[in-house]
């Protein structure tokens, strides 16, 4: 069973970061780790945990600041769709756009998100990578069924009452209204929506009130 899945938001511009745990293992996956490395620790500490993979929704620089500190302190192997390979690349670049300074220093990732791949937690849980480009030509989402309700983190791809922004780097519209339409919305109407940003929702409440999907 899990027992722990849990969202904080990091940083300047508070990104959800999720700590998601398997009770028997004690395996940990943490999903973009975008700021305050000391705090994803904390957590990660408090609850016993070792992290055996360190997850990312794209690259932008607030969901990936924190990669390097964690993945030295507690392990596991960061992983990143390779269409924001690029980004990954120039996290320098994007600090300079958006006014930070010091972006510290970054390990390359181990490995690559594949769409459709299975990322499994002890023997409870998996999660689905789901390749969404739009935000950026590397977004993803990750899908998993837990006691029987779906859960999805869709990064910066869907939120509450909007969508993600275009105009960086990579952005597409069509190519997100296309993801969105054909991966997240045939998901159930009751599928809890952990988004890159703000509260949570369901895909159920997005179909009806989203001003953006009418």
């Amino acid at each position: 069973m899990v027992t722990l899945v849990e969202t904080f938001a990091v940083g300047t511009f508070q990104c959800n970061c999720t700590i998601i745990a398997d009770e028997a293992s004690r395996e940990a996956i943490v999903v973009d780790p975008g700021d305050e490395a000391p705090r994803i620790i904390e957590r990660l500490r408090a609850h016993d945990l070792h992290v055996t993979y360190l997850i990312h929704t794209h690259a932008h620089i607030d969901h990936v600041m924190a990669t390097t500190d964690v993945k030295r302190e507690c392990g596991g192997k960061a992983l990143l769709h390779p269409g924001d390979n690029v980004l990954y690349d120039n996290l320098a670049m994007q600090g300079t756009f958006l006014g930070i300074q010091d972006v510290g220093e970054h390990d390359p990732m181990d490995g690559e998100l594949v769409d459709g791949q299975s990322i499994a937690l002890g023997d409870s849980i998996q999660l689905q990578v789901l390749h969404t480009p739009g935000h950026t030509q590397g977004s993803c989402c990750f899908h998993a069924e837990l006691d029987g309700k779906g859960l999805v983190f869709s990064g910066d791809t869907l939120f509450m009452r909007g969508i993600g922004r275009t105009d960086l780097w990579g952005g597409s519209h069509p190519q997100l209204m296309e993801s969105i339409n054909q991966r997240l919305l045939p998901m159930d109407g009751d599928t809890l929506v952990v988004p890159g940003h703000g509260g949570n929702t369901t895909i159920g409440d997005e179909k009806l009130k989203n001003p953006f999907l009418r």
